[in-house]
């Protein structure tokens, strides 16, 4: 079975319960919204891999001209569909689509956002090879991500035995430096990097990321 179709499986499994859990540092989740917004503008158009539910995605849609939200599960777009309808939210298209596919995309997007993400892909490198093809030249990859790799040791330890259960789904350990050099790699300059979070240890890195081929000049 395809590493995507295993995964969507698993997703849409727990999207009902993934909805109406609670945001466990809303703070920190307001922060990180007001900071995104703060790089949109009406006028752009903005790609979001990974959406889930469709929360974040509704909420930055008054800061865009156009979004495009996609996630791997059916179900939780399905979700993201009725928030939409609910919100009587005009500028979002919910579509399902595997963080690598991006036939027709290329140079299409000023953004592309990723949150919660990049640790659940199993190939992180053409991950961000695609999310650098979807961009703009200069366009932004905004990104939070948490990095196992700095989680407690006995958490990390029992991941694995969790994922043998059923009870949890495919996660990259990686650390802060680790992404940032990935995504130096893939051909970004970072602009900004920051910790949002207020409850506890925060392992989630806030990247803000630039495609460093502007025009007229050769891509890096």
């Amino acid at each position: 079975m395809p590493r995507h179709v295993e995964h969507a499986k698993f997703w849409d499994k727990i999207a009902r319960k993934y909805a109406a859990a609670p945001i466990k540092d809303q703070a920190g989740y307001d922060h990180t919204i007001t900071r995104t917004r703060s790089f949109l503008n009406c006028s752009m158009r903005v790609y979001e891999i990974g959406c889930g539910t469709g929360k974040t995605a509704l909420l930055l849609a008054p800061s865009a001209g156009h979004l495009v939200a996609s996630d791997v599960s059916s179900e939780m777009i399905a979700i993201a569909r009725e928030k939409a309808v609910q919100c009587a939210c005009q500028n979002v298209d919910f579509i399902v689509s595997a963080s690598e596919n991006t036939a027709g995309q290329e140079s299409s997007f000023d953004v592309v956002l990723a949150f919660n993400l990049l640790h659940l892909v199993t190939d992180r490198h053409a991950t961000l090879a695609s999310v650098y093809r979807m961009l703009k030249p200069g366009g932004l990859f905004i990104s939070k991500t948490p990095c196992v790799s700095e989680m407690n040791p006995l958490i990390r330890f029992a991941i694995p035995v969790v994922q043998l259960i059923g009870k949890a789904p495919f996660v990259s350990f990686f650390s802060a430096e680790e992404l940032v050099n990935d995504l130096s790699n893939a051909g970004f300059r970072i602009e900004e990097r920051a910790r949002h979070g207020t409850v506890g240890k925060d392992i989630r890195e806030f990247v803000v990321a630039r495609k460093a081929d502007l025009p007229g000049t050769d891509a890096v």
